[in-house]
């Protein structure tokens, strides 16, 4: 099942609809937080919401007028500020903020925050309390984010040690809610490349043997033996994030200003400027994503044509933004759906512009830097020809100019400092972005050439170039290769090693985790109430977790190896602590050296 819908039943059933069963309020009022406010953004439409007895939508953060007879419900993070706002919100029992609240927490409330509610006027205001187990934002329907993009910081930097255990602790508990949402008690595996990745599944680890203990039966089912958890480093592979993508939906967050999953524009009619959200609700937009963009055009054009044939409105062989606008003049009824194809065809214009303005030839050089191959598969014995008029080109941006040096520097293993400071001097990079190129070390690659360092491993790569393939699109994400390794149980264990004691064919949870999480919920009282499962797919699941940001192409991969592999039973879900542009991973690399040290 999509990671949205799952969400989205589990919003539906634990919080909304399970209050209505209850004598009291038919209107209630929703106070959210910033999380909760997006994860309820991204997958339930305000219909649904009002349909579930919900008359107003309030941000926590925000001052908010009194309403003393109305219901609220919260849904809020079990954060120190979410819950000190909560008890201020009763804290006068003459002027309380709402007639009673209904309390869900996002994951699980640490025992100080929840012995303060306890004590706390705002109790016998409270009239359920209850930890829901969502505190990720579902991006899509395989793809999960943790809203978090400051863990980069903290995980990769040398000076943040004090505070990367609470980062670690918080992440641990996120993850253990997506695996909970999905009923999954997975195997979990790490690359053992970087130390930290050990100290962030045992962490999870933990936190699922305690939900285990909880729900006895999470992560029961046929097959279910086989689902894992991956703990990937964003070090796995640099190259991907540095890359100019060429399948639609990467190409156009790189290229274009899109904030917030939101595509705004100029339209050919003189109009005000338009705006269009980029999410799955939009089928065209869901169909083309992922498809390489010397296709999309095309694609869009049939799409119309075998749409305006149906509905016998008459279309031209090559559809033109004038052409949409007469037919939805004449078809006022279709106004919403050519608007999408209008949308789509203006957006891959866009796209296309950028590509010719230069961006073509900056993909050439990037794909041979990546490969180590030319298009026609002849090993580049001198890179630095190819390199060196990019960098000398003045209309070239410096965070493209870095992109090269980066490449350049992976493909080499590693290059002297005197042939680095002659890149940066050739390419007129800033100073304030000289820190991108050193702050890679952080992540384990070798900037400088050491006979003496040990140099990283990673898993064979598979060979996919083929005729077919597109000659500024031949890299493939090590993500798509370790991936199709685990679900073939191919995956090299020495690598990506199983936690001790567990494995994909491992015994349940111990008594032990059990004691634990029956001590943390039974405190729950009166307010606890026990969790109801969903109808849970029966094949294996495997969860892809990068710590420091996934790319899109990743999330694309994730969508291949799904359809590319249609007789297995497999689900797979990729996510991180955030998204990632290339222009973010640059961004992230350059603020690492603030807090270094």
């Amino acid at each position: 099942m999509a990671l949205k819908a799952v969400v989205e039943q589990r919003i539906l059933k634990d919080v909304l609809y399970s209050l209505r069963e209850k004598k009291g309020a038919k209107w209630r009022v929703l106070v959210v937080d910033n999380l909760s406010m997006r994860i309820i953004s991204s997958c339930c439409k305000m219909k649904t919401i009002t349909e579930a007895g919900i008359t107003l939508v309030e941000d926590l953060m925000k001052k908010r007028e009194p309403l003393r007879n109305v219901e609220a419900i919260y849904l809020i993070q079990p954060t120190e500020k979410s819950v000190k706002i909560l008890v201020d919100d009763f804290k006068e029992p003459l002027n309380p903020q709402y007639k009673v609240a209904h309390v869900f927490f996002t994951g699980a409330c640490p025992d100080q925050l929840f012995s303060e509610v306890c004590k706390s006027a705002a109790s016998k205001y409270i009239k359920t309390l209850k930890e829901i187990n969502i505190a990720f934002l579902p991006y899509e329907s395989q793809v999960f984010s943790l809203d978090s993009p400051e863990s980069f910081n903290i995980f990769f930097s040398t000076g943040r040690s004090p505070q990367r255990a609470a980062m670690i602790e918080r992440v641990a508990e996120q993850i253990a809610t997506i695996c909970a949402t999905l009923g999954e008690y997975p195997a979990i595996r790490y690359r053992s490349e970087c130390d930290k990745n050990l100290e962030v599944a045992q962490a999870i680890q933990s936190k699922l043997d305690a939900y285990k203990a909880d729900t006895p039966t999470m992560g029961e089912g046929p097959e279910k033996h086989r689902s894992q958890l991956l703990v990937i480093d964003r070090g796995f592979d640099v190259v991907t994030p540095l890359l100019h993508e060429l399948t639609y939906q990467a190409m156009a967050y790189d290229l274009l200003s899109i904030e917030n999953d939101v595509y705004r524009y100029e339209p050919s009619n003189t109009g005000p400027e338009a705006e269009v959200l980029l999410d799955e609700n939009d089928e065209l937009w869901s169909s083309l994503r992922h498809q390489h963009i010397a296709q999309v055009s095309a694609q869009i054009t049939g799409k119309l044509k075998k749409f305006a044939k149906e509905k016998k409105m008459g279309s031209g062989d090559k559809a033109t933004m004038r052409e949409l606008s007469m037919m939805m003049k004449k078809m006022p009824q279709y106004q919403k759906v050519l608007k999408q194809y209008s949308t789509q065809l203006r957006l891959a214009e866009d796209c296309m512009k950028q590509f010719q303005s230069g961006v073509d030839k900056l993909c050439q050089v990037e794909q041979d830097l990546a490969v180590g191959t030319d298009a026609d598969g002849d090993k580049i014995r001198d890179q630095m020809r190819n390199i060196v008029p990019i960098l000398l080109n003045q209309k070239i941006s410096a965070y493209d100019k870095v992109r090269i040096i980066l490449l350049y520097i992976v493909g080499r293993q590693g290059i002297s400092e005197e042939n680095l400071n002659k890149l940066i001097q050739h390419a007129q990079i800033p100073e304030p972005e000289r820190p991108i190129v050193d702050n890679m070390k952080l992540l384990g690659v070798q900037i400088y050439q050491d006979s003496k360092l040990r140099r990283q491993k990673q898993v064979d790569r598979k060979e996919r170039i083929t005729e077919n393939t597109y000659q500024l699109s031949r890299w493939t994400p090590v993500i798509k290769d370790v991936m199709e390794y685990a679900m073939n149980d191919s995956l090299d264990s020495k690598l990506y090693p199983f936690l001790s004691g567990r494995s994909n064919s491992s015994s349940y949870g111990g008594s032990a985790a059990r004691s634990d999480a029956e001590s943390r919920s039974a405190r729950y009282g009166h307010w606890h109430k026990d969790k109801n499962t969903l109808d849970r797919k029966s094949g294996p699941r495997l969860i892809v977790f990068v710590l420091g940001g996934v790319s899109y192409s990743e999330m694309r991969a994730a969508a291949e190896v799904t359809r590319e592999n249609p007789k297995k039973s497999w689900e797979i879900y990729v996510g991180s602590t955030h998204l990632l542009t290339p222009e973010a991973f640059l961004s992230d690399l350059r603020d690492l050296r603030a807090v270094e040290g």
